[in-house]
């Protein structure tokens, strides 16, 4: 069993946990209250911004050039177009680019983004990679899995989000990093495997508790 089959299967019931989170059941059928969605969208903009600087190291780091310059081109993919495209969205629900620029991380999201930082500076290569997928190709899951169901035609900006993550072109990039993720656990050694499976793990705790604190509109307390 490769290491994606393995830990997929280790992770299944926090994957399913997430599916059936209220957060995303209710932009699958259109229910979520908007200001749940607009909390979650300026707290995922503030988390691009250090995911970003994830890439980079992830581009510097990168053993082969064939990911170097994969990674150096999702950097750039993400800083000039899903950023641009982020800001472009949040406008339809009256946040400006000022408002999420000057966003304040919440406690999940400086967490999450904390631990994905020191993965890439402290970390193997592979661990770096295993930290970053539950975030890439969990979208897709969560896209492909509301898609089934039906877009919800009460709420034209849910089925837009919907749709960005079904698209062919964020469905190449998430295989793209699993099949990557796939290769260097195959050729990791004992330890390395170990720490892979850790970081993965840890991420998609960090995924869930994401949706958590957007469906709750958790913050600092003051």
């Amino acid at each position: 069993m490769g290491f994606i089959a393995d830990i997929e299967f280790r992770t299944r019931s926090m994957r399913q946990a997430i599916l059936t989170h209220p957060f995303v059941t209710g932009v699958g059928d259109g229910t979520l209250p908007v200001e749940r969605f607009k909390y979650y969208m300026a707290q995922d903009y503030a988390y691009l911004i250090n995911y970003s600087r994830v890439l980079a190291l992830a581009s510097a780091r990168a053993p082969k050039l064939e990911d170097m310059i994969w990674f150096a081109g999702l950097l750039e993919e993400t800083l000039n177009v899903e950023m641009a495209l982020h800001r472009s969205y949040c406008q339809e629900f009256g946040i400006s680019s000022q408002e999420l620029e000057s966003t304040e991380p919440s406690p999940v999201t400086q967490a999450y983004t904390d631990f994905l930082l020191k993965t890439a500076y402290q970390g193997s290569f592979g661990e770096l990679a295993a930290s970053l997928l539950p975030c890439q190709w969990g979208y897709w899951e969560i896209g492909e899995h509301l898609l089934k169901n039906g877009l919800p035609t009460s709420a034209p900006l849910y089925a837009q989000w919907i749709e960005m993550y079904t698209s062919t072109e964020f469905a190449a990039m998430a295989h793209h990093l699993r099949d990557m993720t796939d290769r260097i656990g195959a050729e990791a050694g004992s330890t390395e495997l170990a720490a892979m499976n850790q970081a993965y793990i840890n991420s998609i705790r960090l995924e869930h508790r994401f949706w958590d604190m957007a469906y709750g509109q958790e913050g600092w307390h003051t």
